[in-house]
């Protein structure tokens, strides 16, 4: 524009509020295209993020072939009622990636979880289900599927206790069934000392892994009873006439109680042998 030449206001007004429509609608296509993106790549695609990630954590272990047992895994469940997943589903599974004996070293537990896996995170003493290559790949993990899909989902699936062949379920049922048949040696389990009833008939540990030890792989069944300064249990506990009732005949058993603390406290110090935490 040549000096002293006259714009009008009205013109710049409606140039400025073209601008601002049009930066509006542009912002709201942004916003749409960025919104579509998360839904397909959440919604769309959790059958493949679901598939990555186990496929991951299966190949942080040497001597599998991970597509095969992602196979082996995805038939349990694909194409199913969520709620109609027989434990035996997962039969191919633990074929294809069945649990190595580690006689000696084996740890079960109930109602213990945290506790349990703070120590074994840090000591190399005991192995549980959740450190073996299956237990560790499907740990903490939620999936599905649907009547006549082939896809994977890992939201609105089952909660445990809504039904007894849920995909999960199933699985770490099968899955402690085959841990506990691979049992060998002295074999450990770490129960809980704060509870009325430490060895419980609706727990994993009672219903299905107790079941499954075998006299002749198995010798002993140490039991270590977890207290705390609350504690309401020990090793007098009437549940525990149970589990000996329960034990194959020539399976010996012990128990001890120890403190929680000192478990921990031991699992951060390397230098003192395994047989001195427990």
């Amino acid at each position: 524009m040549e000096r002293g030449e006259y714009r009008s206001p009205v013109k710049r007004r409606s140039k400025r509020w073209l601008c601002v429509r049009v930066s509006a609608v542009l912002l709201l296509v942004a916003l749409v295209v960025v919104v579509a993106v998360v839904l397909w790549r959440t919604l769309g695609h959790s059958k493949d993020t679901f598939k990555t990630t186990f496929v991951t954590r299966c190949e942080a272990f040497n001597g599998y072939d991970c597509e095969k047992i992602w196979g082996a895994f995805e038939q349990a469940y694909i194409g199913r009622d969520p709620c109609q997943v027989p434990v035996e589903a997962y039969d191919p599974l633990i074929a294809a990636s069945p649990f190595q004996p580690a006689c000696n070293r084996m740890m079960f537990w109930s109602k213990t979880k945290s506790v349990v896996h703070k120590f074994t995170d840090k000591r190399d003493c005991f192995v549980t289900l959740e450190d073996t290559m299956l237990g560790t790949v499907l740990d903490e993990l939620n999936w599905c599927g649907k009547e006549g899909s082939n896809e994977t989902f890992t939201t609105d699936c089952p909660e445990w206790a809504q039904c007894d062949n849920n995909p999960r379920r199933s699985f770490w049922n099968r899955a402690s069934a085959a841990f506990a048949d691979a049992a060998c040696g002295d074999v450990t389990a770490m129960l809980n000392g704060s509870i009325a009833t430490p060895f419980s008939p609706q727990s994993i540990f009672a219903s299905i892994e107790v079941k499954r030890f075998n006299s002749t792989r198995m010798k002993t069944l140490n039991v270590v009873l977890v207290t705390q300064e609350n504690t309401v249990s020990n090793c007098t506990n009437a549940s525990f006439k149970d589990l000996q009732k329960e034990l194959d005949k020539g399976i010996e058993y012990n128990c001890k109680e120890v403190t929680e603390a000192h478990i921990l406290d031991c699992a951060s110090h390397p230098e003192k042998p395994c047989g001195s935490c427990l």
